[in-house]
């Protein structure tokens, strides 16, 4: 079996592609906002695999996304910020401090009965944990959602927000009030249309999606994931559609918008 490189080796690697005599031009010119994007990216790549199962490039995606922790901890170490050790140390630190029922003394060896084991007990405890810690950051007194961070995708972070606030009671109790929400976002909605206000449209519509966020999240569903389903639902109806009109040897504008709606539904009922 061939001997296989090592985290070690990564590390290696990101310090000779930032060496400023024979590093990598591109790689020199980065800093941790720059990169910001790219890792973004790396995490949809990931998350677009595992979607499609493709368990054979899954791990060359995992290791794009680790090359991102990777590069902001050499840049940390570079600033003498942090180094990879710290971020390890953080890390492994946090989710002992986060699973007392499996690490009961504190300590990576530590075994033993400690707590419930259910399974909402479990979520309770990591939830105090978390805001013990975000009460002992320093600074100002902290906020129910002051460490959401805003850089997270809108839908992702409008997920967040909520479920922050429904842990302090700001809920709802039943999905009624939530569709009772959006008609009357829906009804905000078309008054701003009507008036013809750019600004009252673009708010009242994120006031909608938002309000569909929280139906979303009453029915359990991740509208992340849902939305994801739909977006390659309509990539393979209108791929089938493209096919139709490539075989007629025909240009798109040969066809009306109610023959191209018949493909549609053609590939709707064949179960694209």
């Amino acid at each position: 079996m061939d001997t296989k490189y090592t985290l070690e080796d990564l590390l290696k690697l990101m310090a000779r592609l930032r060496d400023p005599v024979d590093g990598c031009p591109w790689d020199l010119k980065q800093d941790f906002a720059s990169i910001v994007p790219h890792t973004l990216e790396e995490a949809y790549e990931v998350a677009d695999t595992i979607e499609r199962e493709d368990w054979e490039h899954l791990p060359g995606e995992l290791g794009d996304l680790l090359f991102q922790v990777i590069f902001y901890a050499h840049l940390g170490q570079e600033e003498q910020r942090f180094e990879f050790a710290d971020v390890v140390d953080t890390l492994v630190s946090k989710l002992i401090r986060r699973h007392p029922h499996v690490f009961p003394e504190g300590t990576l060896e530590s075994r033993g009965a400690a707590g419930s084991k259910d399974e909402r007990d479990i979520k309770a405890t990591w939830e105090a944990i978390k805001a013990q810690e975000r009460s002992e950051k320093p600074l100002q007194e902290p906020r129910v959602l002051d460490d959401i961070p805003m850089a997270l995708p809108a839908l992702n972070r409008a997920v967040k927000l909520q479920k922050r606030a429904a842990r302090e009671g700001f809920d709802w109790g039943d999905v009624g009030p939530v569709l009772d929400k959006i008609e009357e976002e829906i009804a905000e909605l078309r008054e701003a249309i009507a008036a013809g206000d750019t600004v009252e449209m673009e708010h009242e519509l994120g006031d909608l999606l938002f309000a569909h966020v929280n139906l979303a999240r009453h029915m359990g569903v991740n509208p992340e994931s849902a939305l994801r389903y739909t977006n390659q639902k309509f990539t393979n109806r209108f791929n089938y559609i493209e096919d139709r009109v490539n075989d007629s040897g025909q240009s798109w504008q040969t066809y009306s918008l109610e023959a191209l709606d018949s493909w549609w539904n053609e590939a709707k009922r064949k179960g694209l």
